[in-house]
């Protein structure tokens, strides 16, 4: 279920257990957040970030206010989900732009991090945002890294330049001045990692920083190596201050630990994540959002943002005409799922709709299933895609033979439809509502 999956579960299950009482003592307040500091620690958070993290909620928490309130347990969670949103750093942090372009982006990180790559997805970003990035291949000591990048800035449409292995400092000379004879606004320079920090690796970082005066230094850490990931942000930034830093892997099984402590540590917002393979697969990170996702709150704004960059605006129009007439069908269903799976993995779609995870197991959206789906529909009459009361056992066993699949999945099929036209229904969040016409389960 990709990162916090764990935390999240364990969060709710603690405050479950709060929201559940009337009143709460001091005493079960201070209970709750000792549970809460393990599963933060579980979560690899650093120690003493989890510690002052606690701290400071249970001094909110034990508050008057909030033991004589009429729904103590909502405010803890109120509080927990405010000190997590500061504990990331408040709000996205934008990149910096020159005053003077073009704007150099310095990128950083140990050899494995994906840096090379997430220069190639922050250019494609860039592209999309009317920019024209030149990549620069600074890394002269990796076989195949020079290379790498060429194939990285060629898949994101972006320009590319090198100068085969000579000194680092010089080509990163050079590509600025040859940007700002061809008009390139963003110069991105991938530098050499190592599989380890070593005083050659900084001093070289440190000659090119001085060399060409960067915007910005984005550090990029890998999410999966947890706390390892919080001491290399903090030996980075002591020696070159960076600006910010890129967490990739956020879409792995990671316990997320390095996501909640980088901040904390390095005093250094998180700027982007990496959440896939893919080009596209890089966000903005927002504490506010990534605090819901953890808390089981949804994340409607980056739902929201997906949506609209890939769905079919007339399609989705038809299939909340239908839901308001209360005539919604199996073909509407069809087209729902369709325009989700081409948002992404459907699985992390719906970890950021408040209320789904709670309803679907991850096998109920297994991606395949959309194929078997699709050829189940297709071998129902048109009377009964509009009406699935219709349906009945001879009419499923028809379904089942017709469609290649087994009764069994023909009934799973009919029961998430019920499922997700009730949710549909009950779904009440104005803004989401209004900005997916109600599409969402």
């Amino acid at each position: 279920m990709g990162m916090f999956s764990g935390l999240g579960e364990r969060l709710n299950h603690i405050f479950s257990k709060l929201t559940k009482r009337g009143k709460l003592t001091e005493l079960e307040i201070k209970s709750a957040m000792r549970e809460v500091r393990v599963a933060l620690l579980e979560a690899d958070v650093n120690f003493m970030v989890a510690k002052d993290f606690i701290n400071k909620v249970s001094e909110k928490a034990v508050g008057e206010d909030i033991l004589k309130s009429l729904t103590p347990g909502q405010q803890v969670i109120k509080i927990v989900n405010e000190e997590l949103i500061n504990l990331m750093g408040s709000t996205n942090q934008k990149l910096d732009v020159a005053k003077n372009p073009p704007t150099i982006i310095m990128m950083c990180g140990l050899q494995g991090a994906g840096k090379t790559t997430m220069c190639g997805k922050l250019g494609f970003m860039l592209r999309k945002q009317g920019k024209k990035p030149m990549l620069v291949a600074c890394d002269v000591y990796r076989p195949a890294a020079i290379n790498q990048l060429k194939v990285v800035a060629q898949n994101a449409s972006v320009d590319f330049f090198e100068k085969g292995t000579i000194k680092p400092v010089k080509i990163a000379e050079e590509a600025i001045e040859l940007a700002k004879r061809k008009g390139n606004d963003v110069v991105i320079i991938d530098t050499a990692g190592r599989l380890q920090i070593n005083e050659e690796l900084m001093q070289e970082l440190a000659d090119i920083k001085k060399a060409v005066g960067p915007t910005e230094i984005l550090l990029t850490v890998d999410a999966m190596t947890g706390q390892e990931a919080v001491n290399v942000a903090k030996t980075f930034d002591e020696r070159l201050d960076i600006t910010g830093v890129i967490l990739t892997k956020l879409d792995g099984d990671t316990r997320g630990g390095a996501a909640l402590s980088i901040k904390s540590v390095t005093g250094k917002p998180i700027k982007f994540c990496g959440i896939g393979e893919k080009i596209g697969d890089l966000e903005p990170f927002y504490p506010d959002r990534m605090a819901s996702r953890i808390l089981g709150m949804g994340d409607v704004l980056t739902l929201i943002e997906k949506a609209q960059a890939t769905m079919d605006q007339e399609k989705i129009k038809q299939v909340e005409e239908n839901l308001r007439k209360n005539t919604f069908t199996f073909d509407d269903f069809l087209v729902q799922f369709e325009q989700l799976s081409r948002m992404g993995n459907l699985a992390d779609i719906l970890a950021m709709i408040p209320g789904a995870m709670g309803k679907f197991k991850p096998e109920d959206i297994d991606e395949s299933k959309l194929k078997v789906y699709k050829a189940i529909i297709q071998s129902m009459t048109p009377k009964e895609r509009a009406n699935p009361d219709l349906i009945k056992a001879s009419q499923r066993k028809r379904i089942a033979n017709g469609s290649g699949t087994s009764i069994q999945e023909v009934n799973q099929l009919i029961k998430q439809f019920e499922q997700i036209k009730l949710m549909m229904k009950n779904q009440n969040n104005p803004r989401l509502n209004k900005m997916l016409g109600r599409r969402f389960f």
